[in-house]
């Protein structure tokens, strides 16, 4: 028994000294910010100490790095984009003027740019040029500094930028169609959730809504698509400058654009509405069931949400290469090909499968458009 004791009592002093070393070990090495200092007459004392933090000073442009949410003492209100796609060298170029108000007293605007080049000398807001522009890739924005704070209210921020008309199928991308027997390459967007950024510089949150204006400058054999209808077309030899309306206020997401060679069938509700489906050229037949489907939809919604379909037009159009199923653009939906076109001699079956992405797509045109979603994320949320 005496044995059994002593050695009951070793195990508990080598325990007992551990614990004392990780103890001691854990105080002198200043773990948690903590040390132990020996005070006049022998008495321990525990004192804290703080290491200084990295401040970020306020005219720092790293201020505005690894945040979650653009700052919002600058909001946009409108923006005029001109964009020159070719689709020969798979490039575009473009210029946008972005009308934004100054909401608190700042030298700084912060927006979201990625796998675009901004001409830094072309970058103006009012009267001043920014003294320092700064690009951080992984938060995917741009800071601009200006030497001079910036007056409360309004103010156009110009420049001019240059992009890539990538195969990733989203911001503005190249996708195939065919055209007299011959593969061609069309431009179109996909911007959700957030990749209008990637067309032009924008604030890229949903809940910065603004106005939109479009003006594309194309081949003149081609023609173009956006959210509203056209409302002025010049040529002038090879090139074509199409302006688009002004749109009503909403999210950079809901911004499209299309360029290429199309056909269309065409039909009108009974509140005068113009519908149309476009498709590849000589296969319009194959959109006469979404024509159909579509119509009968806005003239069902009309009625059933005692609200009227609130924009001038709705165009659907197949991409062969999209992403999703379906996205609703204001005033302008794409497909994935296979949900939007059928052959006349489609079964029932097809027909009822085919309802389905359209009636989806159509009705958040009357709802979902008018809602106010802070993040991308929330968005996702709802479509789930």
């Amino acid at each position: 028994m005496a044995s059994t004791a002593r050695v009951t009592r070793m195990v508990m002093l080598k325990f007992l000294l551990f614990v004392h070393i990780i103890i001691t070990s854990a105080t002198t090495h200043n773990v948690g910010r903590q040390f132990v200092s020996r005070e006049q007459g022998g008495n321990l004392k525990r004192s804290h100490v703080f290491m200084p933090k990295q401040t970020k000073k306020a005219n720092s442009t790293d201020q505005f790095r690894r945040k979650l949410r653009l700052p919002h003492f600058a909001k946009p209100r409108h923006y005029e984009i001109h964009l020159y796609p070719n689709l020969i060298s798979s490039t575009f170029s473009g210029v946008v003027e972005i009308t934004v108000e100054i909401l608190d007293h700042t030298h700084f605007l912060v927006f979201n740019v990625v796998d675009l080049t901004i001409d830094h000398a072309s970058i103006h807001f009012k009267d001043q040029a920014p003294n320092k522009v700064v690009f951080f890739k992984d938060d995917q924005i741009m800071v601009i500094r200006f030497g001079k704070e910036l007056q409360l209210g309004e103010g156009v921020l110009c420049m001019q930028f240059n992009g890539t008309l990538n195969d990733d199928m989203r911001g503005f991308y190249r996708s195939k169609y065919q055209y007299k027997g011959k593969i061609m390459d069309m431009a179109v967007t996909q911007f959700e959730a957030v990749n209008a950024r990637r067309c032009f510089p924008c604030w890229d949150e949903p809940d910065f809504k603004a106005k939109f204006k479009i003006i594309l400058v194309i081949p003149s054999e081609l023609e173009a698509l956006s959210n509203m209808p056209v409302s002025s077309e010049m040529v002038s030899g090879p090139i074509k400058t199409i302006q688009f309306e002004e749109s009503p206020l909403m999210s950079t997401y809901l911004v499209a654009m299309v360029v290429g060679i199309f056909d269309f069938v065409e039909g009108v509700t009974s509140q005068g509405t113009k519908v149309r489906v476009y498709t590849e050229v000589g296969k319009s037949g194959q959109g006469k069931f979404a024509l159909d489907v579509g119509v009968k939809l806005l003239d069902f919604y009309n009625d059933y949400f005692g609200t009227s379909y609130a924009l001038p037009k709705l165009d659907m159009i197949g991409i062969t290469d999209f992403s999703p199923i379906g996205m609703e653009n204001y005033g302008l939906v794409t497909f994935h090909v296979p949900d939007l076109l059928l052959d006349e001699s489609s079964s029932t079956p097809n027909k009822q499968r085919e309802v389905q992405p359209i009636t989806h797509e159509v009705i958040f045109l009357y709802y979902f458009n008018y809602l106010i979603f802070n993040t991308s994320k929330s968005i996702c949320c709802y479509h789930t």
